[in-house]
């Protein structure tokens, strides 16, 4: 319960509070398996009530990941035996603190290019297919195909709060554009594609994998997708 107290305090920074309540989770380590997932969940549940990251999830768990040497051995030191109030447990709290703040800090630089590049991809979309009229139907699916690359009629309909028939014609207006392509030609419950967008989180999620942030320059140190066929 220590613990679950802990989480739902304001006692440090949201950052240190998400540091110390992963490592002090993966002490505990209540489960059999899975404990590293939950672990790291556990993260990302500080920074959404911590007002933080409330709208998205920073990959702070994939850059753990790709450095995972790091961040064995930084949570290793933080699992000190002996008196809490040493030195040597203190050093051990600041090297895992180390490895966390370092994953923080390139997966929010990571994050906020990659938002750069999605908000690129928005207006290329809008090139391609103006004139596109302001709270148009058109123009609300551009703005919500960032969060939904994959998408049906009805799906997009729920996005926009647009009717079907309405909905139906600014999709035909985008496949007419080309920001969007059919994926699954059925005569109900047709899918579309945005145009490049599944290719682009591909390629964040191969360069996330690589310690220098470029596959070109360091290959992925995990599984990652394989890259987008050209």
């Amino acid at each position: 319960m220590d613990l679950v107290d802990y989480l739902n305090s304001d006692e440090h920074s949201a950052l240190l509070q998400a540091a110390l309540t992963h490592s002090q989770f993966e002490i505990i380590h209540p489960f059999g398996d899975g404990n590293g997932r939950v672990g790291r969940a556990l993260i990302h549940v500080v920074l959404r009530r911590r007002g933080l990251a409330t709208r998205f999830v920073p990959p702070i768990s994939l850059v753990l990941a790709t450095h995972s040497r790091d961040y064995v051995r930084g949570l290793a030191a933080s699992q000190y035996r002996g008196d809490p109030r040493s030195i040597q447990a203190a050093e051990g709290t600041a090297e895992w603190l180390g490895v966390f703040a370092t994953a923080v800090a390139r997966a929010s630089a990571d994050a906020a290019s990659f938002g750069q590049r999605i908000n690129a991809l928005e207006q290329e979309w809008r090139q391609q297919a103006k004139p596109i009229r302001r709270e148009s139907a058109a123009d609300l699916l551009l703005t919500a195909l960032v969060s939904a690359p994959i998408i049906t009629v009805s799906t997009a309909a729920s996005l926009i709060k647009r009717s079907i028939p309405a909905t139906n014609a600014a999709v035909e207006q985008l496949v007419a554009a080309g920001v969007l392509h059919p994926i699954r030609e059925v005569r109900r419950n047709r899918a579309f594609e945005a145009k490049g967008l599944v290719d682009m989180f591909t390629l964040f999620e191969r360069s996330l994998a690589s310690p220098v942030g470029d596959t070109r320059e360091e290959p992925p140190t995990r599984v990652v997708p394989y890259p987008p066929q050209s």
